[in-house]
């Protein structure tokens, strides 16, 4: 069993501010730091941390050396990732005093992917095999039905929500990640209404599994005739950047290797709760070692 990550790679661009900016305003930032980051790059750190065989797949980008670099360093084997001579994809993050942030996505090389990298990248995979996709690549539709058709098991974070999630068939997903705002977004119910959300997951897509992550409020999973919620673990805040990445990594460690939901949402959280603590996206990832209780 191996995991491939088909999915984003950032150089996130982080700006310490001591609040969040209103339209029209403009303030002095406190500092300025880049770390390795991108959904794709982060939940294939967090996967690989939590003890699963992980590869990664996509385009690297002029400058993007430190992508490569933060991946092989946590032991993600990228020699699915072609260079290209084009500019990798950036964010640039604000994270306030109280560890909140906003995020803007420059897309880069994450869509750029081809036709012709998808098929080279998905005939190395098979039925024993777990894809891993977010939303920050383009041609997300076509990795969805290219692997559903080699059998390989989808595992879908739908972020960020917009209708390029909507236009893929969704019935080819065996595994929902999914926060209380993209769950809301898909599903049409109000997201402090998450029960009615898992509802809806499990109206229209009976086969699949679903968690749905609720930040400070914690997790529920709902699947297989089973309904279980976890509750969040306080911490405080330091940065939330890598938070849903790291709880998606070691959610699917312990779901594709077969722990109990209580097990796995337990330790999932407390992942999640250690990564908000530090400051980064990929560098706030903990090692499994790290989550002894």
């Amino acid at each position: 069993m191996r995991v491939l990550c088909l999915g984003s790679m950032n150089l996130d661009y982080v700006y310490s501010v001591s609040h969040i900016l209103a339209p029209g305003e403009t303030i002095s930032s406190t500092g300025r730091e880049t770390f390795a980051g991108g959904k794709g790059l982060n939940q294939s750190v967090a996967a690989a941390k939590a003890g699963l065989p992980v590869f990664h797949a996509g385009l690297s980008g002029t400058g993007g050396e430190l992508l490569l670099e933060t991946l092989r360093e946590n032991g993600v084997d990228v020699s699915f990732i072609r260079p290209v001579d084009a500019l990798p994809g950036h964010t640039v993050i604000q994270v306030d005093e109280k560890g909140q942030n906003c995020i803007l996505l420059y897309g880069g090389t994450n869509r750029q992917l081809t036709s012709d990298l998808i098929g080279d990248v998905l005939s190395q995979f098979g039925p024993e095999d777990f894809l891993l996709l977010q939303n920050e690549v383009n041609r997300l539709d076509e990795i969805i039905d290219r692997a559903h058709a080699r059998g390989i098991r989808i595992v879908l974070n739908p972020s960020p929500f917009d209708q390029a999630v909507m236009a893929c068939d969704l019935d080819k997903v065996s595994l929902f990640l999914v926060n209380e705002i993209e769950g809301a977004q898909i599903s049409g119910c109000l997201a402090r209404e998450p029960e009615k959300i898992l509802d809806w997951f499990g109206a229209h897509y009976p086969n699949a599994e679903v968690v749905l992550t609720l930040g400070a409020d914690g997790a529920w999973y709902s699947g297989n005739g089973v309904r279980h919620f976890q509750p969040a673990i306080p911490v405080t805040a330091v940065d939330t950047t890598a938070a849903g990445d790291t709880f998606t990594g070691y959610f699917l460690e312990g779901w594709s290797t077969g722990r109990g939901v209580e097990e796995t949402l337990r330790r999932a959280t407390r992942a999640a709760s250690i990564a908000v603590s530090r400051k980064g996206a990929a560098p706030s990832i903990p090692l499994a070692s790290e989550l002894a209780d």
